[in-house]
């Protein structure tokens, strides 16, 4: 795949006027005001279908599993019903388009519907898919991915304090705390991960599990959106659990092994192979409004455009846009083949497309000069949302590491 086909460029072009009637006109709201981002999200949704096509694969898939009998361990046919290139490039479209203006709504309902929705029908039980799923997958309902913890960091495991203790009663009792828990203050559902606490087991050895819990659980509280560097359309917030009553059935995928680290793990990498097309759209926003600026902004009597030091910002723009793009084409061609990255390379993906995307934002507010460090330039809203993606599903650092462990076979 080279290009987008005439379809694509189809749903591209109408993607992009939504976004300019619905989102632009709303930015500031979303952005800065602490406006909620999901009735702009829902009514994209519903503008292009996507709630009635994931109601669709939802029933198939729930069929598949009642004719064969399936007790909600992961199974055959979801995997079977994940291998359409024509899918994963309708699936990568509104998230170029949506970021060239507001990353956050990206993060927003990735979370919701691909990491908790996601995580519900790939681990979760027949009965939890049925209670659950759906109003993730549509959006009817919002979701959170809880992991990270105040003291966790990349650590996510190694240091993880909230704790699952079992209530001898066939349930479980929660306690601890989550913190930058993307939906957090906002979520219905949320797919809490923590350790479970055994007599006798040490604390890093601990069996990580993995529950569902809905708002307004008692014992469960969701904090007010923190205030952010950037990604403002994208509420982010803390949870706090005190003796949270959780029964068996909430237990994700049915049992204490169902959804552990290697599913945390399978999350992550589902997140990194996402961020490409995140930048792309930021990358090809920055790139946009800068040749644009570079044609019109005089200085000296000529446009500052004829400046070789600018034009080597813009050279060095197009070859960020063009790799990453290359990079999201790679991702579609595979999964159209059936095939998944290797660690390294989903990890490489993730670490070229954030520092690319910061680095050409960067660039994108010095050809701007003073006009861009303000914010109605819409360059600096660029340049603080690029900076999460060096942060978030796992740093560039961490990255590093993750690379040249699976490149040398000691991941």
């Amino acid at each position: 795949m080279i290009e987008w086909n005439e379809q694509q460029q189809m749903i591209q072009k109408m993607v992009r006027d939504f976004v300019s009637k619905e989102v632009v006109p709303n930015l500031d709201d979303i952005e800065y005001n602490g406006v909620p981002p999901y009735d702009i999200l829902r009514k994209m949704i519903k503008t292009f279908g996507m709630d009635v096509m994931a109601k669709e694969r939802f029933d198939k898939q729930i069929a598949r599993e009642k004719a064969a009998g399936a007790d909600g361990a992961t199974d055959a046919s979801s995997k079977k019903s994940g291998g359409s290139s024509e899918q994963a490039a309708m699936t990568m479209i509104p998230i170029i388009e949506l970021c060239r203006h507001a990353q956050g709504l990206v993060t927003a309902m990735g979370v919701s519907m691909g990491l908790a929705g996601g995580a519900v029908m790939g681990k979760g039980t027949l009965e939890q898919k049925e209670r659950w799923a759906l109003p993730l997958l549509t959006l009817e309902k919002v979701g959170a991915w809880a992991i990270s913890e105040p003291n966790s960091g990349s650590d996510a495991f190694g240091q993880m304090k909230t704790v699952a203790r079992r209530d001898g009663q066939g349930g479980y009792l929660i306690n601890g705390s989550k913190t930058w828990i993307t939906n957090g203050p906002y979520a219905d559902t949320i797919i809490l991960i923590c350790k479970l606490d055994e007599e006798g087991v040490e604390p890093r050895d601990r069996k990580i599990v993995s529950f569902i819990l809905d708002r307004g659980m008692p014992g469960l509280e969701q904090s007010k959106p923190f205030k952010k560097m950037g990604i403002g359309s994208s509420p982010t917030g803390e949870l706090f659990l005190s003796d949270v009553k959780a029964g068996p059935e909430r237990l994700l995928g049915g049992s204490e092994t169902a959804y552990g680290r290697s599913g945390a793990k399978a999350t992550f990498m589902q997140e990194r192979a996402g961020v490409a097309a995140m930048a792309l759209g930021m990358v090809e926003r920055a790139l946009e409004l800068s040749v644009g600026y570079a044609r019109d902004r005089q200085q000296f009597g000529r446009p500052i455009g004829d400046n070789q030091l600018i034009q080597l910002k813009l050279a060095k723009m197009e070859v960020a846009r063009a790799n990453l793009q290359n990079m999201v084409f790679r991702y579609i061609e595979l999964t159209g083949a059936g095939k998944q990255m290797t660690l390294a390379e989903a990890s490489a993906m993730k670490l070229y497309a954030a520092q690319a995307a910061m680095e050409v934002a960067t660039e994108a507010v010095q050809v701007h000069g003073g006009y861009g460090y303000m914010r109605e330039s819409r360059v600096e809203q660029l340049m603080r949302d690029a900076k999460i993606l060096q942060i978030y599903a796992g740093t560039d650092e961490m990255q590093v590491i993750a690379i040249a462990r699976d490149l040398i076979g000691r991941g």
